[in-house]
């Protein structure tokens, strides 16, 4: 059955971020994903991994800034990444050149790299170009330490104006890019929200070898598996059932907010979906 990866920037959210690790693996999580590690040393978060016996999955290059400091603003400030915005070349540069740093002491193979707002004044030609070239220069950089750059397509609800919306656009861009180590994050939640059809998309895409992490969470409430329109109990065994066929060995990062909110066990008590494929 599917690898289930706690998202630690979404569960545990009653406790503080340095407690979550421990929470997760008692919880029977064997990975964790999150947001954006930048606000803690690198060397501290890897202690946690390996104190509890959790894999890093995944996590976000910063969504803007050039500095530490700018990094650790810059989504509070409304800042959704900058690898489409013309003229911002140098912060993106800087971004992921911290994410890699990161990347490495983690010994994480996937960074998700946000594609950002397209710019009002400009074109989505011009972003579209911008995003491809500066993908390609991530790319073979993130290609000398083995990791894979993520895409990841966003629903322009959550997120208005985000670039990247459609998974057959995520996958024109890699063609365009033609990088080996270039793949989409494919979450399920923003797919059902702009193009629906999850389970022939995931038919579609995950044979490809191009489809590296996916991400789930009800829709439309955000919350856990189940509890939406979504059938997760079909689409993980869909998930299964191909990635077999395939020899996909990839993670499902649980991207969602407890219906319970952030209170005391508010996490583990919602975790009845996952008791199935324990």
């Amino acid at each position: 059955m599917p690898q289930f990866a706690a998202n630690l920037s979404f569960l545990y959210n009653e406790l503080p971020f340095s407690e979550r690790f421990e929470a997760a693996a008692k919880d029977g999580f064997k990975a964790v994903e999150f947001l954006f590690p930048y606000e803690w040393p690198a060397a501290d978060i890897k202690t946690r991994l390996d104190a509890h016996g959790l894999h890093m999955a995944l996590f976000n290059a910063p969504p803007g800034g050039s500095d530490t400091v700018a990094f650790n603003q810059a989504w509070a400030a409304g800042e959704r990444g900058t690898a489409c915005v013309p003229g911002r070349e140098a912060e993106f540069r800087a971004g992921v050149l911290a994410a890699l740093q990161y990347a490495a002491v983690l010994s994480c193979t996937r960074v998700h790299v946000l594609a950002g707002l397209v710019p009002l004044a400009g074109s989505r030609a011009a972003a579209q170009d911008c995003y491809i070239n500066n993908l390609r220069w991530a790319c073979a950089l993130a290609a000398e330490q083995g990791v894979n750059i993520m895409v990841e397509p966003i629903n322009t609800r959550n997120v208005p104006g985000y670039f990247l919306n459609r998974q057959d656009h995520a996958h024109e861009i890699l063609d365009a890019v033609d990088a080996p180590n270039l793949q989409v994050q494919m979450d399920l939640f923003h797919c059902q929200i702009v193009e629906g059809d999850v389970a022939t998309k995931i038919r579609q895409y995950l044979p490809t070898g191009r489809v590296g992490h996916f991400q789930i969470a009800s829709v439309p409430e955000r919350h856990e598996p189940g509890s939406g329109e979504l059938n997760y109990d079909y689409l993980f065994k869909l998930i299964d059932e191909v990635a077999t066929q395939c020899g996909w060995q990839g993670w499902v990062g649980c991207e969602y907010q407890p219906a319970r909110g952030a209170v005391a066990g508010g996490t583990s008590a919602g975790l009845g979906w996952k008791q199935a494929y324990a």
